[in-house]
């Protein structure tokens, strides 16, 4: 006996079809969107920016390729002159070695150390750009202590000894202790003077020529020199002392 084929209406056909067709379509998304929202995540704890290219290809669908830049921080150091401005009452603008000349007819200067006062160092072949530091104590004529920024260390050192070791005790040479060993002091740097928080000029400002080719008879002249000012002896230096490898080999704001 031959079997009669059930006939399935046209419109039938058509609804089962496109169930079939939406099923499969949301089965693919489902599938993609946990993947989708993972990438999410690992980019948001990643901390990095995406920037998205999209590409047509044949087939009409849309590709994208993700680029990843991770931020990189780096460690601040104060310069110098910035903390010498926020530490005293010297505010004064440019390179370290500018502020001597900088301070003419707006802060007072001299070759006495004073507590509050800037000390300035001239520039040399290993810190072009000179060097500041702030007075905080006066020891006696031959010895202060400094607060000072970026000098051999990254950051700030306090209480850093300084000594004077010119011929005439005016300060115009000087050793720094070295960093973690307050009894051993560097190389010797040549200083402009002192600024003042005073805003009064001297009748008299303080004018030096390079001191570099002399500092190797100051001690030698401290013992002939007749002057009406009494003044310390200055310590003992050799020509080992002279601008050596202790200096900051960077150029310091």
């Amino acid at each position: 006996m031959e079997k009669i084929q059930p006939v399935i209406p046209r419109r039938i056909k058509i609804l089962l079809f496109s169930l079939v067709s939406f099923y499969t379509v949301s089965t693919n998304v489902e599938a993609r969107s946990p993947v989708h929202h993972t990438h999410k995540r690992i980019h948001k704890k990643a901390n990095v920016h995406k920037v998205s290219a999209t590409h047509h290809t044949r087939n009409s669908h849309f590709r994208t390729r993700t680029y990843k830049f991770k931020h990189k921080s780096y460690g601040h150091v104060i310069q110098c002159v910035a903390f010498a401005r926020s530490a005293s009452d010297i505010q004064l603008k440019g390179n370290a070695r500018d502020w001597w000349n900088n301070a003419e007819g707006v802060y007072k200067r001299g070759n006495t150390p004073e507590a509050n006062s800037v000390l300035s160092f001239r520039p040399t072949r290993r810190m072009p750009l000179g060097h500041v530091a702030v007075v905080k104590q006066v020891v006696n004529s031959r010895t202060i202590i400094i607060d000072q920024s970026h000098w051999a260390q990254r950051g700030i050192s306090h209480n850093t000894p300084v000594i004077d070791v010119s011929a005439n005790n005016d300060w115009s040479a000087v050793r720094v202790a070295l960093n973690g060993n307050k009894n051993a002091f560097g190389s010797i740097y040549p200083t402009h003077g002192f600024i003042y928080p005073s805003t009064q000029e001297t009748t008299r400002p303080i004018i030096r020529e390079n001191t570099k080719g002399n500092i190797r008879t100051w001690t030698a002249d401290a013992a002939t020199a007749k002057t009406t000012t009494e003044v310390a002896l200055a310590p003992n230096i050799s020509d080992s002392d002279l601008f050596g490898s202790d200096a900051p080999n960077r150029s310091l704001k």
